[in-house]
This record gives C-alpha cells, sequence and structure tokens, in this order.
C-alpha cells in the first residue's frame, strides 16, 4: 500500500511538472500573447523593396490577405528591368541564359516553388500555381515551363539589351568571384501579416549573375531561402545561397523565434551559426530577416551593407541591418 501511495504521488507530482513544463515552454515560444500587436505589417529585403511593400501594403490596408500581399508584391521588381537580380533584366547565367527561381509558402504551410524557369516574367505567379493547383511542391526547368504555359503565362525573352551588354562584357575574362552586396544581394523576400494576424512569404529571383548553368540557390527551398510557421512567425534570406542552404536558414530563424528570441536575435543567432561553419566570411554575405506573429520584425547579417524594408501603419522605412562585421 505505502508503494502505491507513493507511485500515485509521484505520478501527481510529474503530471503537475509536466502541465508546468508546458506552461513554461508555451511561454517560452516567443511571448507572443503578451506584446502589443502591430498588424498589418509588411517587410522585404533590400531596397528594391520599398516599391514591393507599397504593391502589397495597397492589399494589406484593404484587409485582403497576406498570401495575395506577398505575390503582388514582389511581382514589382519581377517585372522592372532596372532591378538586375529579379525577374525581367535579371543578369544572365554565364551561358547567357536568364534563369529565375522562386517560392511562396501560406499561413497553412502551403508551399509552392519553381526553379530553374527560363522565359516567364513572374517565377512566383507560377510557383502559386504549383501550390494551388498541383500535389507537388517543386517544379524544375522544362517541366516548370511546361506547366507555366499550360496555366497561360506568356513565354518571352527575359534577356534585355543591358543585361545582354553586360554578359558579353563578363565573357571577355569570365572571371566567377560574386562581390558581396552587389551580385550578392539577389533575391526579393517579403513577408507579410495581415489583419486576421496571419502570415505569409514570397522569395524570387534570378540568381547570382553568371553563375554556372543549371545552378540554382537557396531562394526556391522552402526552409533556406523562406519558411512561414502561422504559429510563430516567418523569415526569409539573401545572400549567397549556398551557405544558407547548408544550415536551412530561414527554418532556423522561425524555429529560434519559437525558442523565444526576437526577430533581430533569431537572425544574428542564425548569422552565427553561418559564420561558425566557415573558415573565412571575408567574402562572404548572408542576411535574413524575419517577423513574428505580433508584428515584431529585425533582420541581421554577416557584413555591413545589407538593408530592409518595412511598411506598416506607420509608414514606410528603410534600415540598415545590424551586421557581425
Amino acid at each position: 500500500m505505502s508503494t502505491r501511495r507513493k507511485f500515485i504521488k509521484l505520478s501527481a507530482l510529474g503530471a503537475t511538472m509536466l502541465g508546468g513544463g508546458f506552461q513554461y515552454a508555451s511561454a517560452f515560444a516567443g511571448s507572443l500573447g503578451a506584446a502589443k500587436r502591430n498588424r498589418p505589417v509588411v517587410i522585404s529585403t533590400w531596397n528594391h523593396g520599398i516599391p514591393a511593400n507599397a504593391a502589397a501594403w495597397e492589399i494589406l490596408n484593404k484587409k485582403g490577405t497576406a498570401l495575395d500581399a506577398v505575390e503582388a508584391g514582389v511581382r514589382v521588381p519581377e517585372a522592372d528591368p532596372e532591378v538586375r537580380t529579379v525577374g525581367y533584366g535579371g543578369y544572365p547565367d554565364r551561358e547567357g541564359h536568364v534563369t529565375l527561381d522562386a517560392c511562396i509558402m501560406d499561413k497553412d504551410s502551403n508551399c509552392g516553388a519553381v526553379a530553374f524557369l527560363e522565359h516567364i516574367k513572374h517565377p512566383i505567379s507560377v510557383a502559386r500555381k504549383v501550390m494551388e493547383d498541383t500535389p507537388h511542391v517543386m517544379l524544375v526547368g522544362e517541366g516548370a515551363l511546361q506547366f507555366a504555359l499550360e496555366k497561360g503565362f506568356k513565354k518571352e525573352n527575359l534577356l534585355t539589351p543591358q543585361s545582354e551588354k553586360d554578359w558579353k562584357n563578363w565573357l571577355k575574362e569570365s572571371k566567377y568571384k560574386p562581390v558581396i552586396n552587389i551580385e550578392n544581394h539577389d533575391t526579393i523576400g517579403l513577408l507579410a501579416l495581415d489583419a486576421n494576424g496571419d502570415l505569409a512569404g514570397a522569395c524570387t529571383t534570378s540568381g547570382a549573375a553568371y553563375k554556372m548553368h543549371g545552378r540554382v540557390g537557396d531562394s526556391p527551398i522552402i526552409g533556406a531561402g523562406l519558411f512561414v510557421d502561422n504559429e510563430v512567425g516567418a523569415a526569409t534570406a539573401t545572400g549567397l545561397g549556398e551557405a544558407v542552404i547548408r544550415m536551412v536558414g530561414s527554418h532556423l530563424v522561425v524555429e529560434l523565434m519559437r525558442q523565444g528570441n526576437s526577430p533581430e536575435e533569431a537572425c544574428r543567432l542564425a548569422v552565427e551559426r553561418i559564420i561558425a561553419k566557415h573558415k573565412d566570411v571575408k567574402d562572404l554575405q548572408v542576411g535574413f530577416i524575419a517577423l513574428n506573429k505580433n508584428g515584431e520584425y529585425g533582420g541581421y547579417c554577416i557584413q555591413k551593407g545589407f538593408n530592409y524594408a518595412v511598411q506598416d501603419k506607420s509608414g514606410v522605412k528603410l534600415i540598415d541591418g545590424k551586421s557581425k562585421f
């Protein structure tokens, strides 16, 4: 009987501890219920994020969904030939082909992606079609192009005269050495929190200038270039994709927010993890931005020079990201 009483007491104590542990874990996971909420809000990488955010904000400000907002937002730089690292007019690969990568993710963890896609100006919209109209997450190359054409997307030449001229000049020496914060700011990553408190994200790029034909970076890879968890927050990456892929960077940032870190702290810890895995980061740039369920946001990068754009009810901001070096 004494042994049975001890067992019951220990079981009760264990249940209490488990209950307390659960409460502690919930409180530790971002303390999101206590903070003042800022929504809607949209955040994106680099200064070309300002017009992207403006397009997203038009939807968010009318109580539209975060998913519609992120797609509309990144379509702006995709169509702008002056943005040389995204979509139409993007730098080609070393063989003169403009190949595009993109992904999108919604509040329910639905996601779609395309990679190594040619001739389609808006890969983000093709990625959304992959998400909504197929059982798959990613389509690549000729298959992605075939799917896009079947869905009514227009086939067009994405290599502008200026990009072609720059490529031909590059061919004279054919040296592949990306310059950080120039060729490496190769992505528009955009995250949004709508009036309903739901998150979504989109990421799209023409990739590193003069890359090997067929190279794909982190941008279309869910968990690397983009990750959304509607319970916690969202993150997206920019910079050298290979370094981001090795750490599954955007997923790492979201999980760090789940552990109670602010968006900026989560980005910093992810950057430090990447630095720790490289012997020399002198020529390496990676940056992250993150947004949590309360509308708190932040960013962090390896080297100085990274910035990100924010728009919420307080206005429009371009923020210089904090850096390790």
